[in-house]
């Protein structure tokens, strides 16, 4: 799918033999492990003090001195084991390394993807960056080498797509993204830009007009005449100055990550490609710059959008919600059995649930609470909200259809997702996703960066629903 791919293969050791063995520890389980373990063992572990805390790890000298093995703490629980994993690959030794026991499939395969997804490094603009050795795994048996290289292949792409400075990443670039993907999996993608982009989809223009990048709304098709049919559309808003109500210079110093729907949208269809889900797969992305210049739209402009509604402008910061309007109308001009929507949209969503609980809404409130029991499931979670139609007022116009912001200054992401909704016919069968797409903070496997969100949550959604 990417340049990853050949990095994430180098992690994986084909056969266990010579392999280090990785023993997994409760805390409980600490002392009993340690009772059948060698003498020189015990005084080791007793010596540094191990508590089998949840990510510390140590390594086991053989009487030799050479390492004979690796001990790692899972707490009070073993709980999750996909970061436990992740921390691991970062931080052992270049070298080779097996897990001690057996464990269940599906914990096999998270620990598996955890493995991958632990080695990830934005180095592109580095000078000094170059391959190194790197820790390898042997999978545990029973563990699903191709989705866990898949899922990471793609969440890998998606995070170099979003830290990517927009000096680098526009609209041009989106686009080559794109096409890329579709050359790989066998889709049609189709550009609409230029006065054809004004006199079809006139939000998207007018949003992208003021940029000498120009606006376009691509639309990629991944044919498969009678399965059901997904449309996922995607935020490509490749820089966010706020348009003429600027940001602040703090607020504008992650805009390049503004186009993180657009990003997970292509890991999503990359992924359900490459592990051939029985869907049509059909990828629309609004890719503009949101700048500044003499035709730039205006607060308190009027603009006819592709269903016909119009819109008062009432802040050229909300944006988001204008472009993915349009697609999202072309996208309910054909019945979809699932349409999603991703998007970093509101600041709101951060507030109320922080960087790491994306919003998820739906005008089915089970679709959405199965999207948020699918991505707990898949370490990749979700939260869901409620599609509140009582304030739906505050998006009204005294001279327009509706008002692209809210006026009460309350629920800000909900009121966005309401203000999506009038440009879906069928919200029963619309999920709108509301991200984040960064990593505010340094965790292991998680660095400060870009971070595909939703991906895996709704890979597991749509393979739920359609095989």
């Amino acid at each position: 799918m990417n340049s990853k791919d050949t990095d994430l293969s180098q992690r994986i050791l084909p056969t266990a033999a010579q392999a280090l063995p990785i023993h997994l520890l409760q805390d409980s389980q600490l002392a009993g492990w340690l009772a059948d373990a060698p003498e020189h063992t015990r005084r080791w572990l007793q010596a540094q003090n191990f508590k089998a805390e949840r990510g510390r790890w140590l390594a086991i000298p053989a009487e030799s001195g050479a390492t004979a093995a690796i001990v790692a703490g899972l707490g009070g629980a073993q709980g999750s084991l996909l970061w436990l994993a992740a921390g691991l690959a970062d931080r052992l030794p270049a070298g080779d390394y097996q897990l001690a026991g057996p464990l269940p499939a599906a914990q096999g395969t998270s620990f598996t993807l955890g493995w991958l997804l632990g080695g990830y490094r934005f180095d592109r603009y580095r000078s000094s960056s170059k391959a190194s050795a790197v820790a390898r795994l042997a999978p545990p048996d029973g563990a699903d080498l191709d989705y866990a290289l898949a899922a990471a292949g793609a969440e890998l792409w998606a995070r170099d797509l979003i830290n990517t400075p927009a000096n680098d990443l526009g609209p041009d670039e989106l686009q080559a993204a794109a096409a890329q993907l579709c050359q790989q999996h066998g889709g049609q993608l189709t550009v609409t830009s230029g006065p054809q982009l004004t006199a079809d989809f006139p939000l998207i223009a007018a949003v992208g007009r003021a940029s000498p990048r120009a606006p376009r709304l691509l639309d990629l098709l991944f044919a498969n005449p009678g399965a059901p049919r997904v449309t996922l559309v995607g935020k490509g808003v490749c820089f966010d100055t706020g348009g003429l109500d600027i940001k602040p210079a703090a607020g504008m110093q992650l805009m390049k990550k503004d186009m993180g729907g657009a990003a997970c949208v292509l890991a999503l269809a990359g992924l359900l490609r490459t592990l051939s889900a029985p869907v049509e797969l059909r990828v629309l992305i609004s890719a503009v710059d949101n700048s500044i210049a003499g035709d730039a739209f205006r607060p308190g402009d009027v603009l006819r959008s592709r269903q016909g509604l119009s819109v008062e402008i009432g802040n050229t910061d909300a944006e988001g919600r204008l472009v993915l309007a349009d697609a999202l109308t072309l996208a309910s001009e054909q019945a979809s059995d699932l349409l999603i929507d991703l998007a970093t949209l509101t600041g709101a969503a951060r507030v109320a649930l922080g960087p790491e609980l994306p919003a998820a809404y739906s005008g089915d409130p089970a679709l959405a609470a199965t999207l948020q029991a699918t991505g707990l499931h898949s370490d990749d979670p979700l939260w869901a909200m409620p599609l509140w139609r009582s304030y739906e007022d505050d998006l009204s116009s005294r001279i327009a259809d509706l008002n692209n912001a809210g006026s009460s200054g309350f629920a800000g992401s909900i009121t966005a997702a309401l203000f999506l909704s009038r440009f879906v016919t069928d919200p029963s069968r619309w999920l709108h996703v509301d991200l984040y797409a960064w990593n505010p903070r340094e965790r292991p496997g998680r660095p400060v960066g870009g971070e595909a969100q939703a991906v895996r949550a709704l890979y597991a959604l749509i393979r739920q629903r359609y095989g």
